[in-house]
C-alpha cells in the first residue's frame, strides 16, 4: 500500500492553477501547503522577479531545485512546484521518489487569459506574452510528458480538479 502521507507534487506552466488547486488539495487531504516560488521569495528576501533581474534566471532554478531536493518535510504536504522546474535535467526522477507528481495542463489561451494582468512573471516581461506562453509551452511538453498523471484545468472547477486528483492519487 502507497505511504498515505507521500507528498504530492504539483507541476505544470505558469497559470494552469497550481496555487489555488494546491491549497484546495491540501486542505482536503490535510496536509500542509507550499509555494516554492513563496519559500524561495522568503529565503532570499526578494521577489521572484528581482531573482531573475538581479541574479539570473539559472540562479533561480538552481534554489528550485535545492528546495525539491532538501529544503521541504518528506512527507504530508501538498507542493506547489515552479512552472520552469521540470526543465531542469533529472528533476522529475526526483519528484517522482520524493511522492506523486501531477502535472495540471492548460491551453495557451487560457493561460494567456489567466496570467495576462500579472505584472510579476518575469518570463512574460518582453514582447508579445501569448506568444511567449504557447513557445515555452512548446519547449516544455517533452518535460511534462513525462508525467503519467495529467489533469487538464481548462474550464474546470477547483472542486472537480481536486477531485480527479484524489482519485489519481489513491
Amino acid at each position: 500500500m502507497q505511504n498515505p502521507l507521500r507528498n504530492v507534487y504539483l507541476v505544470g506552466f505558469m497559470g494552469t492553477g497550481k496555487s489555488a488547486v494546491g491549497k484546495r488539495l491540501a486542505k482536503m487531504m490535510n496536509f500542509q501547503f507550499i509555494d516554492s516560488d513563496d519559500y524561495i521569495e522568503r529565503k532570499e528576501n526578494k521577489s521572484i522577479e528581482r531573482i531573475f533581474s538581479e541574479n539570473g534566471e539559472a540562479y533561480f532554478r538552481s534554489l528550485e531545485k535545492i528546495f525539491v531536493t532538501s529544503e521541504h518535510p518528506k512527507e504530508g504536504c501538498v507542493v506547489s512546484c515552479g512552472g520552469g522546474l521540470v526543465t531542469q535535467e533529472g528533476i522529475i526522477e526526483v519528484l517522482k521518489r520524493k511522492g506523486t507528481v501531477v502535472a495540471l495542463v492548460a491551453s495557451a489561451a487560457v493561460i494567456y487569459q489567466r496570467v495576462k494582468d500579472h505584472t510579476h512573471r518575469p518570463l512574460l516581461k518582453e514582447g508579445n506574452a501569448l506568444e511567449t506562453i504557447k513557445k515555452l509551452l512548446a519547449e516544455r511538453h517533452a518535460h511534462y510528458a513525462k508525467i503519467p498523471n495529467q489533469v487538464m484545468t481548462d474550464s474546470r472547477s477547483l472542486t472537480d480538479i481536486v477531485g480527479q486528483i484524489i482519485r489519481l492519487i489513491k
